[in-house]
């Protein structure tokens, strides 16, 4: 059965991205079969997979979501391309933006990504959904479809204090749309070991939510290698195998697969 997970923050600069790429090349390497959606108009996942020009691509999650709204038959890898490092990717790019406000004028605008979904699930182990940095109607329609959500949370202040407002608003959506929606966890990053405030911000991270929501064990550490691989369009396994964020985001897809 295919686990949808929507990879999540409304701040940008969390790792997002860098999450949703490598854990979906690291379930790649276990032998899952993985389909990656880029749903932020900035296009950063698609770029970051080598598609240098995102907004240049013909067919993107834009046109597949207009095609469902306009109730129009489509083959189930149309739009889907095929990546070296053995995943699937539904790219994303600017025309987004202008899905997003035509949204809100259509019956049933939050199932829209769902309805999609439905259609090719079953080709699928997993589809890991990388949301943009805000709780617009394009990361609703990705925590209506999803089953669980990541969070990536950088290892500072103000993020921590920022989560309640996301933790609120995915619990208003598991009330009103999806009842199924469950936090897999949140996954710290950008973690500078060495630091005093980093084991401070650790703390106040498992004092206020480590009672609520699980906190993944692997941690992502802060690094220029995981910056260098969205420069080369690669993973980090590819870029750095024997790193220490490779081994970390190795860390992260056991605790995926094991969930």
């Amino acid at each position: 059965m295919c686990k949808i997970i929507a990879i999540t923050n409304q701040k940008g600069g969390t790792g997002k991205t860098t999450t949703t790429v490598n854990l979906g090349i690291g379930l790649a390497r276990a032998g899952k079969k993985v389909l990656l959606i880029d749903a932020d108009p900035q296009g950063s996942m698609t770029a970051s997979l080598g598609y240098e020009e995102p907004d240049n691509i013909d067919i993107t999650l834009a046109n597949v979501m207009m095609a469902v709204i306009n109730d129009e038959e489509m083959d189930l890898d149309y739009g889907i391309l095929h990546h070296e490092e053995g995943i699937d990717l539904l790219p994303g790019n600017i025309e987004l933006s202008g899905l997003e406000v035509s949204l809100v004028n259509v019956m049933s605008r939050e199932s829209i990504l769902k309805s999609y979904l439905l259609s090719i699930q079953d080709q699928y182990d997993y589809i890991l959904i990388d949301c943009m940095p805000s709780l617009g109607m394009l990361s609703i329609n990705a925590l209506v479809a999803a089953h669980s959500v990541i969070i990536p949370m950088q290892v500072a202040y103000l993020p921590v204090k920022g989560l309640q407002q996301l933790i609120r608003t995915i619990s208003k959506v598991r009330r009103q749309l999806n009842r199924n929606l469950q936090i897999e966890g949140i996954l710290l990053t950008m973690v500078d070991f060495r630091t005093n405030y980093a084991k401070d911000i650790l703390e106040k991270v498992y004092e206020i939510y480590g009672g609520k929501v699980r906190i993944f064990d692997a941690r992502i550490p802060l690094s220029i290698k995981a910056a260098e691989t969205s420069a080369e369009g690669i993973s980090i396994y590819k870029h750095d195998l024997k790193g220490k964020v490779s081994q970390a985001y190795q860390a992260l897809t056991q605790e995926v697969l094991q969930s």
